[in-house]
This record gives C-alpha cells, sequence and structure tokens, in this order.
C-alpha cells in the first residue's frame, strides 16, 4: 500500500482529498496545525481508518516533519496547506507569509533534510496570474499577483521551482480555479451564500457582482491532483480549470433557484445585497487548462447545475458543520453576521 502525506488535510480542499485517496486504497498521513478554517469536523469519519493518521503540526516545525518522513517513509506530499482567504491577507499579511511561503520553505527543506526521492505536489492557486480581463492564462503566462494572498502563493511557486533546479526535488505544481463543495469554510461566497439562504439573511456581493470567477466542483479537482501525482512531469506546471466562469452575482441567483427548488422559504430579508468592494479587487480569473487535458487526459466532468445541487443539499444535511465553526471566525468583513 502507498503512503502519502497530505498537508492541509483538515481543510476543504485537504479534507476532500484525504477522504478521495483513502477510497483509492493510500495510507494517508494528515498534517495541519489546526488553524481556524481548519476543522476536525471534516476528518471525524476518518479518524477509526487504519489506513489514516493525523498529526497536528505546523510545517515551519521542521524537525518534526523530517521526523515523519523518515518514520513513515512516504511515497508522495499533496502540499494543500496554506491560508486562503484574500480578505484576511489584506486584514494581516504576516499570517499568510508564515504559512504559505515560510511553511513551503520549510517543508522543502524538511524534504532536502530526508535524503530520499519522494515527489511532491504543491497545490497553488489561479490568482497568481492576476487579473485576466480577455482570453485564459496558461502556464506560460507572468504571474501578475494582486494580493497579499496570492503574491504568497506565487512566492512558494518560485521556491519550489528554484528548489527542483537547484536541489533536483521531484515536484509539480498545480494551479486551479475555484472550488466548491462540501466541508469549505463559511467565509468563502458559495458556503456563505448558502447559510444566509438557509438563515434568512441578505446576501452580500462585493461591488455590483460582477467580478467573473471560474467555478470547478472540489471532486473534479482530487481527481486532476492525484493523476498530477501518477503522471504529472517533474518540474512541470499544471492549470486545473473547468472552462466555466460565471459573475459572483450570477452564482447567487443560482442558490436562490436552488433553494426555491428545495421548497426553502426565501423571505423578504434573503435578497441580494451589494456592499462596498475590497481594495484591489480582480475582476476575473481564468485558466487555459489545454495542458492537462493533452498530455494526462483529464477534464472536470461535473456540472456546475449538478455541483451546487449537491454542494447546497450537502450544507443542508450537515446544519452541524457549521455550528461546529466558531461563529466568531466567521464574522462578515462586509458587515453582516453569516
Amino acid at each position: 500500500m502507498k503512503k502519502v502525506i497530505v498537508t492541509g488535510g483538515s481543510g476543504f480542499i485537504g479534507s476532500n482529498l484525504v477522504k478521495f485517496l483513502l477510497k483509492k486504497k493510500y495510507f494517508v498521513i494528515n498534517i495541519d496545525k489546526l488553524s481556524y478554517s481548519a476543522n476536525p469536523y471534516n476528518t471525524q469519519n476518518f479518524n477509526k481508518n487504519k489506513n489514516y493518521i493525523f498529526f497536528k503540526l505546523d510545517l515551519n516545525n521542521k524537525n518534526k516533519i523530517t521526523k515523519i518522513l523518515r518514520k513513515y517513509k512516504p511515497d508522495g506530499i499533496f502540499n494543500l496547506a496554506a491560508e486562503t482567504h484574500v480578505d484576511r491577507s489584506i486584514d494581516k499579511p504576516r499570517n499568510f507569509i508564515d504559512s504559505n511561503i515560510l511553511g513551503t520553505y520549510n517543508l522543502l527543506e524538511s524534504i532536502l533534510a530526508y535524503k530520499k526521492k519522494i515527489k511532491l505536489v504543491h497545490v497553488s492557486t489561479d490568482e497568481v496570474y492576476g487579473d485576466i480581463i480577455k482570453g485564459r492564462s496558461d502556464e506560460k503566462s507572468s504571474y501578475n499577483p494582486s494580493s497579499p494572498y496570492s503574491s504568497s502563493k506565487a512566492s512558494a511557486d518560485h521556491l519550489i521551482k528554484a528548489y527542483i533546479r537547484t536541489y533536483k526535488i521531484p515536484a509539480v505544481i498545480s494551479n486551479c480555479c475555484n472550488n466548491y463543495g462540501p466541508n469549505q469554510f463559511p467565509e468563502k461566497l458559495i458556503p456563505k451564500l448558502i447559510f444566509n439562504i438557509i438563515h434568512n439573511k441578505p446576501l452580500p456581493i462585493y461591488g455590483k457582482g460582477k467580478n467573473s470567477r471560474e467555478w470547478m466542483h472540489v471532486k473534479d479537482h482530487c481527481e486532476a491532483l492525484l493523476l498530477i501525482y501518477l503522471k504529472g512531469k517533474i518540474g512541470e506546471s499544471y492549470n486545473i480549470g473547468s472552462g466555466i466562469n460565471l459573475r459572483n452575482i450570477e452564482i447567487a441567483k443560482k442558490l436562490l433557484k436552488i433553494a426555491k427548488n428545495n421548497y426553502i422559504k426565501i423571505n423578504k430579508k434573503t435578497k441580494i445585497k451589494f456592499v462596498k468592494d475590497r481594495p484591489g479587487h480582480d475582476i476575473r480569473y481564468a485558466l487555459n487548462n489545454k495542458k492537462i487535458l493533452k498530455k494526462l487526459g483529464w477534464k472536470a466532468k461535473i456540472s456546475l447545475e449538478l455541483g451546487l445541487s449537491q454542494t447546497f443539499n450537502w450544507y443542508l444535511n450537515n446544519k452541524n458543520f457549521f455550528n461546529s465553526v466558531s461563529k466568531k471566525l466567521y464574522i462578515n468583513r462586509l458587515g453582516l453576521k453569516i
């Protein structure tokens, strides 16, 4: 049985990846420091699985990370440990420097100290390319990050590339579009809107809602990551995109329609409310995913309509997920409690 490490395995994408890998018969070692957006609720169903083990640990603890590598001798690492919310990066950039840059640095140094070849899949974001007003960014596009968050992810990507060239670390980088699905922390757009719809609250949308994002179900992302791990070429980057772009206001309208189809009563308070835009808000992200399709044969399978409906129903059936998150942590910066 192959062993892999998933860093950040108690977060949104990480916990979905752990679940996916366990189903694929991998032994999974989850390393997560359990910051505010990580949640033991996300992994409660794995705790008794004989092929799963959890370590509460910060990636910046290089010595302990190295000890885990030497003890368990994993075949690969999926690095998803990161601070990810743009608004929080604007408020406190230092947290993003510590987690996204220094955390990646110390993980790389741990791999060097381990002194054995181990394939690393470093999970990045489409935001490193910055605003894409027209067309779609491919793997050769220049980095042009706008926020402290995207800048910290861009820095981590460059560190990975430097360690590949200088120290011959076998690594690949994935740059993914916006994900949605189960277990997502409710400060992010889709779970935030779902929560507010369920609880008859206004739906806050930045600016005029024209900002466009590319959306993909987290399960499709997990399948792509495993394929990149198995077949991705060392030193390469792969864009993981669905090709489906929608404006934020369109997402809100789709979720309202799904609510009505589920016979959820919508009162007068549950309506779209435009609020002051965030500083430096990018207008549009869009990825060209032809490389991963051509080289690895991957493409997203879950339609947005089906995926949003399944996600809405998951939150309806898992209301304890919201209860497991401290309300103090997701007071919306838009002036609305969610």
